[in-house]
């Protein structure tokens, strides 16, 4: 389940060669990766909290986006102190979640099933069940990974998409990390940037029965679909919704945050599809309810999503060639 979890991707390497920048950035995660399981687990919490507060206190670009999104979420300003606080607390929880990626080797079965608190399993276990496939559509919140290796240790191993990044060996160790928690990984995009054999994979995998976790908050793209979210404009991807619409799988809504010393989740009940009007329309609608969901869970819990990105369409910066 990928999304703002990730590095930037890198600029294309020149000529075959992975640019400096990149070999950086995937020697620091190798490096986290290698270090931190075998450090005591209050001590990284401590380490991790006070690099949080630090990046906190700098208050570089991307704080900067995560308070203008929070603000969006409690109808305040970025300025404002209770903004400002909210976004402290919510690079603790961005720090936690790598805190935790970094030291899943150390997360035994038994803990991750007793400090995970879930409600609504059962709209994915029955589904199941009866041999019907589910899409789970969820936010970028919490520990979605660790939340991932919940349902495998539930018994139900499933698919799910990560984006490529820059260097590609980067996007390798990702897929490996999430492929050791039990999930199938597929890129989100091909090589050559398409998609359409990872959607025919989640389409088959739905159609045997099987479970699709998917993250659905974000997509910029020119085939994102148009919602309404927190009072303005944004594009959600369309995938779960067509995924829905196309296999008859069950399309679920998740929201997921931090519980104390674990993890909360709630499997929302069905979205159905609709039934009059056209693929394009259907896809909308489902498409909408998704972000209304969507948008409660995060108002409930703010500090918990981790959107460092640009989201709105009003917030995105104008395109060469168009009007500022």
């Amino acid at each position: 389940m990928k999304g703002t979890a990730g590095p930037p991707p890198g600029r294309p390497p020149r000529s075959g060669r992975v640019p400096l920048a990149d070999r950086l950035v995937a020697a620091a995660y190798t490096a986290g990766w290698a270090v931190v399981r075998y450090v005591p687990e209050r001590a990284a919490a401590w380490f991790f909290r006070v690099l949080a507060d630090w990046l906190w206190l700098r208050r570089g670009k991307s704080v900067r986006r995560l308070e203008a999104n929070l603000a969006r979420v409690v109808g305040g300003d970025p300025g404002d102190h209770a903004v400002r606080e909210l976004s402290r607390a919510g690079m603790r929880s961005y720090f936690r979640y790598w805190m935790e990626s970094f030291r899943f080797t150390a997360y035994t079965r038994e803990r991750i099933l007793d400090g995970t608190r879930a409600t609504g399993g059962e709209h994915i276990f029955d589904n199941l069940a009866r041999g019907r496939g589910v899409v789970v559509a969820l936010p970028h919140m919490g520990n979605y990974d660790l939340a991932g290796a919940w349902l495998v240790h539930m018994g139900h191993r499933f698919t799910t998409v990560t984006e490529r990044l820059k260097p590609e060996s980067l996007f390798e160790r990702f897929a490996v990390y999430r492929e050791r928690l039990g999930m199938e990984v597929l890129p989100l995009t091909g090589r050559d940037g398409g998609s359409a054999m990872a959607f025919g994979t989640l389409a088959r995998r739905l159609r045997a029965g099987r479970p699709v976790c998917l993250p659905a908050e974000r997509d910029l793209t020119a085939s994102g679909v148009e919602v309404e979210f927190f009072d303005a404009r944004t594009r959600m991807v369309a995938g779960p919704a067509v995924l829905a619409i196309q296999t008859g799988a069950a399309l679920l809504p998740a929201v997921l945050w931090f519980d104390g010393d674990g993890w909360g989740i709630r499997i929302h009940e069905e979205i159905p599809v609709p039934t009059e009007g056209t693929r394009k329309q259907k896809t909308q609608v489902m498409t909408q309810a998704l972000a209304a969901v969507f948008e409660k869970g995060i108002a409930e819990h703010p500090e918990d999503w981790h959107m460092l990105q640009r989201l709105w369409l009003d917030d995105l910066e104008p395109r060469a060639g168009t009007e500022s």
